[in-house]
């Protein structure tokens, strides 16, 4: 028996439990701790890549200015490959769905100034964690619940059409139309 009442499988049980089975949830992420950075000025770069894709996410990451950019670069590219060799994502589908940035804990340190005093030096760390989604999955879980709502088997994407609201369409010509503005 084990440790709580329930005995513990075989090596050669050809049991397969919820918990073996990998389900490709379509997120990969990466988490940079203890970075040596103030989270506002690296929340400054995050805001300006949250909801992007990942190929745009890189190229705005290589031309901004900011020191904050490469470490967070190197967390989008880890992200990526994370997504890439673990679940076998296609880096071309992913987004960036989630990018937030906390704040860590404050080096502190004293510096010797004149006459036998110091002054504080803090310097300030943060954590990035960046949370990438894997496009091309939400539209196959779309696809099938399209196919349990309308209960097809075959190709049932239904095609939307374009309906006209209004049938006739009159040009309206506002400056000699009789209005305000004709009467002398």
């Amino acid at each position: 028996m084990g440790k709580f009442g329930k005995n513990k499988p075989d090596a050669d049980d050809d049991i397969l439990y919820p918990w073996e089975i990998r389900r490709p949830d379509g997120r990969a992420y990466a988490l940079g701790q203890y970075i040596s950075m103030s989270a506002h000025k690296a929340r400054r770069v995050i805001d300006q890549i949250r909801g992007r894709s990942y190929e745009q996410t890189l190229m705005i990451l290589e031309l901004m200015p900011y020191r904050a950019c490469y470490p967070i670069y190197k967390l989008i590219y880890s992200a990526a490959a994370n997504g890439s060799h673990n679940k076998g994502f296609n880096k071309a589908n992913l987004f960036v769905i989630k990018a937030e940035v906390n704040e860590g804990t404050t080096l502190k340190k004293l510096k010797p100034r004149a006459r036998g005093r110091s002054y504080p030096i803090r310097r300030p760390t943060c954590h990035i964690e960046i949370l990438l989604y894997d496009i091309s999955l939400l539209y196959e879980t779309l696809y099938e619940k399209e196919c349990e709502l309308y209960q097809e088997d075959t190709f049932c994407l239904k095609k939307t059409e374009w309906k006209k609201k209004y049938n006739d369409m009159t040009y309206h010509n506002m400056y000699n139309s009789g209005g305000l503005w004709d009467k002398k």
